[in-house]
């Protein structure tokens, strides 16, 4: 029987750490001869002790299994965190238990098993560099059989999210409609890749930046119904308002020229305009920006009973008063 192990997969990069696990199914595949049972639970909706009854008894089916714990970042409750250290000290043999987050650790007693036990791969996956997002794009058209151009590859880059998860999934639907037989320009982005896009944080985005709430909220609605997580809709949001700062700081230095607008991310006309509806209605994004990290801070100790009433008091606060001060929010002031 191979010896049980603990991994911890961090930070924003969903796509290269969804790669990295698939690596570790394939390698687990050739080890057992079969491929492994798996599980994902989300941390807040699965009880740690079902999570750890699961883990403790062996596979009736496979050789192997591969158990994943997202949003792990939510285990910080005392009594979870001192069950789940003790299971790092002595995993379950022919057991593969990966805790996936997107921040940049643990709660505490869960860092310090790993520093005791030693059996915890810990591994950050971050944010790709500007020159890496250039260069995959244009690998990933190559390899379809398409070129691309300089202006295409920057157009795909302001308009989709920074993780190559969502920029695999955002160029596939975008080959679709184009032709081998010619590069793919920044005009053929423009055109197709809003033409097949389904809603996202982003046409959220540009619904607040619009001022219409109703539309804001049922966009909202049908992302979660689809099973979109809010933590993932609350990063994109998060990097649509941070772009929006730097668009407020470049119109308030007066240096408003296309190279300055690429160097933000924002070169293409159909992208900005977002921006210069949400500067219309937004004087500062770090207020929206503090107002979506203390919902965050909320939301994740709330549970998943009040997630849609949140949501809906959040986009309120974002739409009706962009710029007013507000208290800190608390259960106690909703």
């Amino acid at each position: 029987m191979a010896k049980g192990s603990c991994l911890l997969f961090l930070g924003p990069e969903i796509g290269e750490k969804q790669d990295a696990v698939n690596e570790i199914r394939r390698n687990m595949t050739k080890t057992a001869g079969t491929p492994p049972e798996e599980t994902s639970f989300y941390a807040g909706e699965t009880a740690v002790p079902e999570i750890l009854a699961l883990l403790r008894n062996g596979s009736l089916f496979s050789d192997s299994r591969l158990i994943c714990i997202k949003n792990a970042e939510v285990l910080k409750k005392k009594e979870e965190v001192e069950a789940l250290a003790a299971y790092i000290k002595a995993p379950q043999k022919d057991t593969t238990l990966i805790f996936i987050s997107d921040g940049f650790g643990l709660a505490k007693g869960l860092e310090q098993a790993v520093a005791a036990g030693g059996t915890m791969s810990k591994r950050i996956f971050w944010e790709l560099f500007e020159d890496r997002k250039t260069e995959w794009v244009d690998s990933f058209f190559r390899r379809k059989g398409y070129t691309i151009s300089g202006e295409g590859i920057e157009t795909i880059l302001e308009m989709v999210e920074n993780n190559t998860d969502a920029l695999g999934r955002e160029c596939s639907r975008l080959m679709l409609f184009l032709n081998k037989e010619k590069p793919v320009t920044g005009e053929d982005v423009e055109q197709w890749l809003s033409h097949t896009r389904e809603e996202s944080a982003f046409s959220l985005f540009s619904r607040i930046a619009q001022g219409d709430l109703p539309k804001s909220i049922e966009i909202l609605h049908t992302l979660l119904a689809a099973k979109e997580r809010s933590i993932s809709v609350l990063a994109a949001l998060t990097w649509c308002f941070r772009k929006l700062r730097d668009y407020l700081q470049l119109i308030k230095s007066g240096n408003t020229t296309e190279g300055e607008y690429k160097k933000i991310g924002l070169a293409s006309a159909k992208v900005r305009r977002d921006y210069v509806e949400a500067a219309r209605r937004f004087s500062q994004a770090d207020t929206a920006l503090s107002l979506i990290a203390e919902f965050e801070v909320l939301l994740r100790s709330a549970g998943s009973a009040p997630e849609l009433i949140l949501w809906d008091l959040l986009l309120y606060r974002l739409i009706q008063t962009p710029d007013s001060p507000r208290e800190k929010w608390t259960y106690g002031n909703l």
